[in-house]
């Protein structure tokens, strides 16, 4: 959960900083950021039992944010 709200922090600084041509770099660069901080994060609990589902969940979790945010910054670049 920790590693979504990363993922909205991300989101919101890409839109309020950077322009709009260069969003989905900074997006894509998000999802990198997120996924080493992901694994990282899950590697230093050292817990073996439910790795792969709670490194999915995180993912997926960012996934849906950024794409969200994407979504977003697509609708108001046609306004």
């Amino acid at each position: 959960m920790t590693i979504w709200l990363v993922a909205i922090v991300c989101a919101v600084l890409t839109g309020v900083l950077v322009a709009p041509e260069n969003r989905l770099v900074w997006l894509s660069l998000s999802l990198a950021g997120c996924t080493i901080l992901t694994l990282a994060a899950q590697l230093s609990t050292g817990q073996k039992e439910g790795y792969v589902h709670r490194v999915t969940l995180s993912l997926v979790g960012v996934v849906v944010v950024l794409a969200l945010a994407t979504g977003l910054f697509a609708l108001f670049g046609l306004v």
